[in-house]
């Protein structure tokens, strides 16, 4: 499983596209979920080239199933808040480990900032709903290993078997707009970043930190 930590992720080089990010609330045929919204309407926004692939991906969906935007663009100055945050509960919980094996566990989680796609535009965070109602995936989105008992891996066998159909079919949705997930998380999809270009063997990144 190729993590966020490994350091062949940090390794891909850069070479930004350019690419404007663009607001969500403006693509047809998504839905937007308002439980990360802040005032400058960053978690609603992506790379155009992303975008572009998610609302494609919305057209592969089952009629009447839409995907929920729960999270895009974050400010690097937020994802850095938000991992070492969860780098210093993980040390709580697990004194004894070194600070290699903290920030590994850390970044099943939370990406470090140096690797991380959502301060690129590069990353959504995302679910399915029905008629406005959010679907069952499994777990609670953003729920960590320890808090699900692993259930938050996209392929973790201790999920229900509607909730384990509904993952595999936003997965090919996405898959096949060439999107990638971050195992540890069932809800993270990202396209054109490091762990994207890692993951598919691609030169380089498309998009870089904003």
């Amino acid at each position: 499983m190729l993590l966020l930590s490994d350091p062949r992720v940090a390794a891909v080089p850069v070479e930004d596209s350019g690419e404007p990010l663009v607001d969500l609330r403006a693509v047809p045929g998504l839905s937007i979920d308002h439980r990360k919204a802040d005032p400058r309407g960053d978690w609603v926004r992506l790379r155009e080239g992303v975008a572009d692939r998610v609302r494609e991906a919305q057209t592969l969906l089952p009629r009447g199933m839409r995907l929920l935007i729960v999270e895009g663009y974050r400010p690097a100055a937020l994802q850095s808040r938000y991992f070492d945050d969860h780098r210093s509960t993980v040390q709580r919980d697990q004194p004894t480990w070194s600070a290699r094996q903290v920030a590994v566990e850390a970044s099943k989680h939370v990406s470090p900032v140096e690797v991380a796609p959502h301060p690129c535009g590069a990353a959504v965070d995302l679910t399915l709903c029905v008629d406005g109602a959010e679907l069952d995936l499994g777990t609670p989105l953003n729920a960590t290993p320890q808090q699900s008992a692993g259930a938050c891996f996209t392929g973790a066998p201790n999920v229900s078997a509607p909730a384990r159909e509904r993952r595999r079919v936003m997965a090919e949705a996405l898959e096949a707009v060439g999107l990638v997930n971050y195992p540890p998380e069932w809800w993270h999809w990202s396209y054109g970043d490091r762990y994207w270009a890692a993951a598919t063997g691609a030169s380089h990144a498309l998009y870089g930190p904003l």
